[in-house]
């Protein structure tokens, strides 16, 4: 099925009416064009030929991009050079070292934070208006262990916004996580930080067993962080509400200037790690009312990084779905 097959037949999320008239002003002001970020080399990075985050994931991305000519209509962006300055804003020499003598993986867990921190500079720079990026390993579980955890070697995403934050100027960014499995490593490194607003659905029984909604920051940071557990048979309408009741009220007070998703598809129907139950129309959906929120707040600017997704043809549908969805701004 080609991309021009998709047909809107309406929409579930919130209607644009509920945001400020600045939505609008913002959304025609804004860039346009959806970057993408891939490279080869993430192929590479391989733990053994029966784990399930293996490189058939980025494969059958790519196979399910060509079907539908989405690899036509993004934009190619180029990965950042050396990020290593920019992974010292997250963690610790101890574990950078370790993990870059990791054979083949810590380089390419390097080249993975080089394609985000390139992403967010081509969103920055207006070269596009957001940006997917297909990515691994994934990050959200990173910490300053000296070790890869739960898949992830390097915390992505918040070396991604800090790099917003401390290269490009931007002051509140908003973390949005619909992995399956809780981002405790975003989690960790913003837990007292005002200027970082994390929002995470997820299953708090599942690794790595964190997510507990009493979690709601420290300090100043008290407030920003936002964990929802969700029950097995979760569908996107049960995180939608949550949306509507956690997360948008925080939002209206916050802000955001940049927007950052952790697009975990383990959240999938039929994933081999989660027993959420979201459709790949439910991540279109998901991913308009992220873009909502960055068409009101932030002129439209907004990243998403791949995380988990082990049903290798289901995580590279709900991703094209997704990014059919950044290209159209369309949720059907």
């Amino acid at each position: 099925m080609k991309r021009r097959d998709f047909l809107r037949i309406g929409s579930q999320g919130t209607a644009l009416a509920a945001f400020p008239l600045s939505a609008a002003t913002n959304a025609l002001a804004a860039p346009s064009g959806t970057g993408f970020v891939y490279r080869e080399e993430y192929l590479d990075h391989l733990i053994n030929r029966h784990h399930p985050e293996s490189p058939k994931r980025l494969l059958a991305i790519r196979r399910q991009m060509s079907s539908l000519e989405l690899d036509k209509e993004v934009q190619h962006l180029q990965v950042l050079n050396d990020p290593t300055e920019h992974i010292r804003s997250i963690h610790t020499q101890e574990h950078i070292e370790r993990i870059e003598r990791i054979k083949t993986s810590g380089e390419v867990a390097k080249l993975a934070v080089a394609g985000a921190l390139g992403a967010v500079q081509g969103v920055a720079d207006g070269m596009v208006r957001n940006a997917f990026c297909a990515l691994r390993p994934p990050g959200h579980h990173a910490r300053n262990t000296g070790r890869p955890e739960g898949f992830c070697y390097f915390s992505t995403i918040a070396i991604a916004a800090k790099y917003a934050q401390k290269v490009h100027g931007y002051k509140r960014i908003l973390i949005i996580d619909w992995d399956y499995h809780h981002g405790d490593g975003t989690e960790k490194f913003f837990y007292d930080d005002p200027s970082v607003l994390f929002f995470s659905t997820h299953n708090a029984r599942a690794y790595p067993g964190t997510g507990s909604p009493s979690k709601t920051g420290d300090g100043q940071g008290e407030g920003f962080n936002i964990n929802v557990h969700l029950e097995c048979g979760s569908r996107e309408y049960d995180m939608l509400k949550k949306w509507d009741s956690a997360l948008m009220p925080k939002v209206e007070q916050f802000r955001p200037d940049f927007v950052l998703i952790s697009a975990g598809f383990d959240s999938r129907k039929d994933d081999t790690l989660g027993c959420f139950s979201v459709s790949d129309i439910g991540f279109m959906q998901l991913t308009r009312r992220a873009m909502d929120i960055a068409d009101t707040y932030a002129n439209g600017r907004l990243v998403s990084l791949l995380e988990g997704g082990y049903n290798i043809e289901g995580q590279a549908k709900a991703a094209c779905a997704h990014m059919q969805t950044l290209l159209t701004g369309r949720d059907r």
